[in-house]
């Protein structure tokens, strides 16, 4: 059987920490940005974790077991 290859669209969107656990980027930041609050732009910045029940579908398209 030949080796899976790696979904790039998803590699470059996901990081894995060291624990095992997926970053994401938050939706929302992109345009749009005057009727939003500062601390709502500034919440938007940070990463965020992927759910867990979607964990080992983006693990097994990034090829990270």
């Amino acid at each position: 059987m030949p080796k899976m290859k790696t979904k790039k669209a998803v590699a470059a969107k996901v990081k894995v920490t060291g624990t095992g656990k997926l970053l994401r980027r938050q939706a929302g930041k992109r345009h749009i940005l005057t009727k939003k609050s500062a601390k709502r732009k500034r919440q938007l910045g940070k990463a965020a974790l992927i759910a867990e029940c979607f964990t080992p579908t983006y693990k097994r398209m990034i090829c990270k077991e």
